[in-house]
C-alpha cells in the first residue's frame, strides 16, 4: 500500500471519517506539504472538537494489520468508477485486483429469485464469460447464481460486499466468498470487522452500478435493491437490460417497469 492508502485506512478504521471526508483528504494530498497536519485541521472543522478528540484517541490505537487496499488515486483504481457520484475513496480487496480494469457487466436480481432467474443466468453466463468480468453483490438468489455460474464456466467475477472482507453475508455464502477471493476478486469500502448494516446495501449498489457499462436485471419486485442499482446505473449513463417476465408475477414487476421506463428488454441472449 502507498503511504496515502495506509493513512486513509487508519482514518477509516476509527469509524469517524466518512467516505466524503476521505475524498477531501485525497484532494488535499495532491498538493500537500504536510498531509497529516492539513487533515487534522480539516477534521477539526468537519467533526467538531469533541469528535476530533475522540478520533485522535482511536487513531493512536490502530494496529498494523494485513490489509490490502487501494485509494481513488491509485493506478489500479478503474476510471469508470471515478466518474460516479461519491466514488469510494478506499477499496479493500482480496483476489485479483487487475479485474477492476477489465470490461465488466453486472448481473443482479431478487434475493428470492426463482428458477426463471437461474435458467436465464445459466443461459447468459456462458455467452458472457469470454468477453466480460461478471459483477454482482454476493446476496442470496440472483447474485449467488451469477457468481457460481461464472466460476463454473471458468470466468472472472467480482463480488462487491457491504461488510468487511472477513465477514460473509449471508453466512451461507462463506465458501463462495472464499472461492471468489481465490479465483476472482472480492471488494468492499468497509474495513475489517465491519458488520453488515442496512445502509450499506445502497452504498454497495452504487459500486456495482459504477463498475459496469452494462447492467442486467433478471427479476425484481416493485421496490427492491436491484431497482436501486438499476436507477444508479441509469444516472451514470450505463446501459440497463431487463429480462421481461409474466405480468402477474410479483418478481417480474420491477423488470417490466424498467422496460416500460426505457430499459432494453433482454430477449436475445446473443445480443449482448
Amino acid at each position: 500500500m502507498t503511504k496515502l492508502t495506509e493513512f486513509l485506512v487508519q482514518c477509516n478504521r476509527t469509524g469517524l471519517v466518512s467516505n466524503q471526508i476521505m475524498l477531501k483528504i485525497i484532494k488535499l494530498s495532491i498538493n500537500s506539504a504536510n498531509l497529516k497536519s492539513e487533515t487534522f485541521n480539516l477534521l477539526k472543522n468537519e467533526l467538531g472538537l469533541e469528535k476530533f478528540t475522540q478520533f485522535l484517541l482511536l487513531l493512536r490505537h490502530q494496529n498494523d494489520v494485513a490489509i490490502q487496499a487501494i485509494n481513488f488515486l491509485d493506478s489500479a483504481y478503474p476510471q469508470i468508477l471515478r466518474n460516479i457520484y461519491n466514488p469510494p475513496a478506499l477499496l479493500y480487496f482480496s483476489g485479483n485486483i487487475a479485474l477492476l480494469k477489465t470490461e465488466c457487466i453486472s448481473i443482479i436480481g431478487a434475493r428470492q429469485a426463482t428458477n426463471y432467474s437461474f435458467r436465464c443466468i445459466g443461459g447468459l453466463v456462458p455467452r458472457l464469460v469470454n468477453r466480460y468480468t461478471i459483477v454482482s453483490g454476493m446476496a442470496m438468489g440472483a447474485d449467488t447464481f451469477a457468481h457460481r455460474h461464472t466460476l463454473n464456466n471458468q470466468g472472472n467475477t467480482i463480488a462487491v460486499i457491504g461488510s468487511g472482507l472477513d465477514i460473509a453475508y449471508p453466512k451461507e455464502n462463506l465458501d463462495l466468498q472464499h472461492q471468489i477471493m481465490n479465483n476472482g476478486l472480492v471488494i468492499s469500502e468497509y474495513p475489517p470487522h465491519t458488520n453488515i448494516q442496512r445502509q450499506h446495501f445502497p452504498a454497495r449498489n452504487r459500486i456495482i452500478a459504477g463498475l459496469s457499462k452494462k447492467i442486467i436485471v433478471t427479476e425484481a419486485r416493485k421496490r427492491s435493491g436491484a431497482l436501486i442499482t438499476a436507477d444508479l446505473a441509469l444516472e451514470n449513463g450505463r446501459e440497463v437490460f431487463a429480462i421481461p417476465g409474466q405480468v402477474d408475477n410479483s418478481l417480474s414487476v420491477g423488470c417490466n417497469k424498467l422496460i416500460e421506463q426505457g430499459a432494453t428488454p433482454l430477449i436475445d441472449f446473443n445480443s449482448l
